[in-house]
């Protein structure tokens, strides 16, 4: 048994490193960024992110090759998923306003290797989206004089004819990429006030294609001559919505820009609220507007918005919306190369990735090298690779980091506090405090109205000490006490947050394998009728028994930051419908997918493991003692030190005085007692 022990050992330390969770500093505000964006900033920079290429070329896209009319729907079940994940991405900006969006979430929460690999994952998206958005600007500025440049660049330049691969190398895409690299490196105002700019004249153009679009509408269009509403079923909805999840990869910009945010804890939730329901919006309404102006089948993808107008006879209001879409696209590109290198940096910070993208410059407070270098390696994409083709690889790395942003967030709001200088969980006096609260901080123990009360007696110091007892028996992550009496003897004995964990993993392996079963159950695996219903009912069964038992234990409440409502069941909800259109995606993509996957494991193993700061943390002594002292006067004294190796205390902690009964607390371990 003990050579079995020995044996297991190096793999039980590899899985404790991979899994390691990120520190957080004391000073959440800290940053050596520049905090500069207000309110307004946030949200036109998730507006821009959003309502760019999406709106003026993966409508026509989709209606043609998808979904019909439909779109609309596609759009709105597209929305109401991107819903589900802006709230967890709205929480975890508010509270953890540190820059690396998905990745420091997952950091935070489920463990290194993960976010690792969500970070990697969000690096091809914003560069593939960059790419996208960059051919579909291209390909706008040819359409308005009648493709002179693409037909120049086949004639005089190149022209190839390779499998998954462009037509021609796109010169102009990449040059665009190449300069508004330049002016993002010149610093955070800059590119806000470009942003601002771009924005203001998109929504006009916007307000215009509505107004005029809808004056041109004909219900003809959609008849059953035409092919109906949705010609291509369900089925062509779902994968609809799948692919429509490229026009909603925007907003966690705001996320990503939340440590340059004034006020972060107030801007990321409005900021994201109110950008995804006007970027959901324009979208349903533009889609209605497209598919009613002409047939469906008959649209153009590459310019689908102004090549409407020109078959219209409005040339005029073609070339209106031709800027509009290149303003548009102008701010999508401002945004992916605006959180691109924030992701890198923040990952290079971390020591996951390689140091130099960790710099930041001392002029413009930005990671000009992330900046240049990724810029660069997105102009490349954008010179070689068909539109389609990166449209239909960027959704699948969106929804896998929507799904475990939604999964960090039912992990963050169950754990119990975690100590900033140790990383190790302990149990809080205040059990009600922020997801990090720091045992190096003053901690006073307060009424439920929040001010202080002095116990003159010894009776009120006795109740104190019982009401603490109560307080530390129903913390964070154990079970609720009013369902102690029923479920008490089977989840019990669990570690605060341990049962959460595990009901996590259930809960994201019952959602894959439902959606499985329901996806490919009846077709492609030819499964009996019996075996389907049986399966879909296990799963099921197994998701919600997941979700309940989640439930069943303490949350943190009485955060000062925004808080997702009704966990765990609406992050459960965002993992499953994730998941679902995950899987709506064709098989070519997930090929692509695992490639970058294995890359990305190569680089960690390779780079990220040996270099974590939180690896470098692990050789540093972190236990710490804490004790509670009570003076002749009444008031606590608590007093927060590090435990040295050779025994000595560090007598430079910091102390605080507050009203209470006597404690003593050392290495997480409680004992009350009454004071001699």
């Amino acid at each position: 048994m003990a050579t079995c022990v020995n044996g297991c050992a190096p793999a039980v330390r590899l899985c404790q490193r991979l899994n390691r969770l990120k520190t957080l500093d004391d000073d959440m505000m800290a940053t050596s960024l520049k905090r500069c964006l207000s309110t307004l900033d946030l949200t036109l920079l998730g507006l821009g992110g959003m309502v760019g290429s999406g709106l003026y070329v993966l409508t026509g896209t989709i209606a043609k090759d998808m979904v019909g009319p439909a779109v609309i729907i596609s759009f709105l079940l597209a929305g109401i998923a991107s819903l589900l994940a802006a709230f967890c991405y709205a929480e975890f900006g508010a509270r953890i306003p540190k820059t690396g969006s998905a990745y420091m979430f997952t950091y935070v929460s489920v463990g290194e290797i993960w976010a690792f690999l969500i970070g990697w994952n969000v690096i091809l998206e914003n560069m593939i989206g960059g790419a996208a958005v960059a051919r579909a600007w291209s390909g706008y500025l040819d359409s308005i004089f009648n493709h002179a440049i693409q037909n120049f660049t086949q004639t005089h330049i190149m022209d190839w004819d390779v499998p998954f691969l462009a037509h021609y190398p796109d010169l102009l895409a990449a040059g665009i990429l190449v300069v508004a690299s330049c002016f993002i490196s010149f610093g955070v105002q800059v590119s806000s006030y470009l942003n601002h700019i771009f924005s203001t004249i998109s929504m006009g153009i916007i307000a215009f294609i509505l107004v005029f679009g809808f004056v041109l509408a004909e219900p003809a269009n959609w008849s059953q001559k035409e092919g109906g509403f949705a010609p291509f079923g369900l089925s062509g909805i779902l994968a609809g919505s799948a692919t429509c999840f490229y026009a909603f990869v925007g907003f966690d910009v705001i996320a990503s820009s939340s440590e340059e945010a004034k006020n972060p804890q107030k801007a990321v939730p409005i900021a994201t609220a109110v950008s995804l329901a006007l970027a959901t919006t324009a979208y349903i309404l533009v889609s209605t507007v497209l598919t009613l102006m002409v047939p469906w089948h008959t649209l153009d993808p590459n310019s689908a918005l102004a090549d409407a107008f020109f078959r219209r006879g409005y040339s005029w209001a073609g070339v209106i919306v031709a800027v509009g879409s290149i303003c548009a696209m102008n701010t999508v590109l401002l945004c992916n190369l605006f959180s691109l290198p924030r992701i890198v940096y923040a990952m290079a910070e971390d020591g996951l990735f390689f140091s130099i993208f960790a710099r930041v410059n001392p002029v413009t407070k930005v990671p000009v090298n992330a900046i240049l270098v990724f810029g660069i390696l997105m102009a490349i994409i954008a010179l070689i690779f068909d539109l389609e083709a990166l449209v239909q690889f960027l959704s699948i790395g969106t929804l896998l980091a929507y799904t475990f942003v939604a999964a960090s967030i039912i992990v963050l709001r169950f754990q119990p506090g975690k100590s900033s200088s140790s990383g190790n969980s302990s149990t809080s006096p205040n059990p009600n405090a922020g997801p990090f609260p720091a045992t190096s901080e003053s901690q006073t123990i307060k009424e439920d109205s929040g001010e202080l009360k002095e116990y003159e007696s010894f009776s009120d110091k006795l109740q104190l000490v019982e009401r603490a007892k109560e307080t530390e028996h129903r913390g964070v992550g154990q079970l609720k006490a009013r369902l102690e009496p029923y479920l008490g003897r089977l989840l019990g004995d669990f570690e605060p947050g341990e049962v959460v964990a595990f009901c996590v993993l259930a809960l994201m392996v019952s959602s894959v394998s439902l959606c499985a079963v329901v996806e490919f159950g009846t077709n492609p695996l030819q499964l009996p009728v019996w075996s389907f219903k049986l399966l879909v009912l296990i799963f099921s069964l197994a998701y919600i028994v997941s979700l309940v038992l989640i439930w069943v234990h303490e949350p943190q409440t009485k955060t000062k930051t925004f808080q997702v409502p009704l966990v765990p069941f609406v992050p459960g909800v965002s993992i499953l419908m994730n998941v679902f259109l995950m899987l709506k995606l064709s098989y070519l993509t997930w090929i692509r997918f695992t490639v970058w996957i294995a890359i990305g494991l190569f680089v960690y193993f390779g780079y990220g493991i040996w270099h974590s700061k939180e690896g470098l943390r692990e050789l540093l002594p972190k236990d710490m003692a804490a004790r509670y002292v009570v003076l002749p006067s009444g008031s606590l004294v608590e007093t927060v030190q590090s435990v040295q190796p050779d025994g000595q205390v560090d007598a430079s902690a910091p102390n605080v005085n507050a009203s209470a009964a006597s404690m003593t607390v050392e290495n997480t371990a409680r004992t009350l007692s009454s004071p001699s």
